[in-house]
């Protein structure tokens, strides 16, 4: 199977909108799958910094006023082609399964 489900593409997918906290991540995912997938800050963290330490993310610390400064995440270069590669394997993974369940037309 080419396409592997992971929260990986879902934070690059998060990203590719713009730079977001990790808060702000969970919150893009649960509402842009209209609650249908959820995911926790303590399955987020290791998976952000991971990206982090592969050089698809950028972070940065923000001050915020009477509150602890935010670390708030972007997409490299190289986090956009991880992304671009993803969305080709996830494409023809999603083709195969429309195949197989919906007939060999796909829809």
């Amino acid at each position: 199977m080419a396409f592997r489900s992971d929260l990986e593409a879902l934070i690059l997918a998060a990203l590719s909108e713009g730079a977001k906290h990790g808060y702000g991540i969970v919150k893009w995912i649960k509402v842009r799958s209209e609650g249908a997938l959820k995911t926790g800050e303590a399955q987020l963290y290791p998976v952000l910094h991971r990206l982090e330490e592969d050089g698809c993310l950028a972070a940065e610390w923000i001050p915020q006023e009477g509150k602890p400064a935010r670390k708030v995440y972007s997409l490299t270069d190289k986090g956009k082609k991880v992304l671009a590669k993803q969305v080709g394997e996830w494409k023809a993974f999603r083709a195969g399964v429309d195949r197989l369940i919906l007939g060999e037309e796909g829809g």
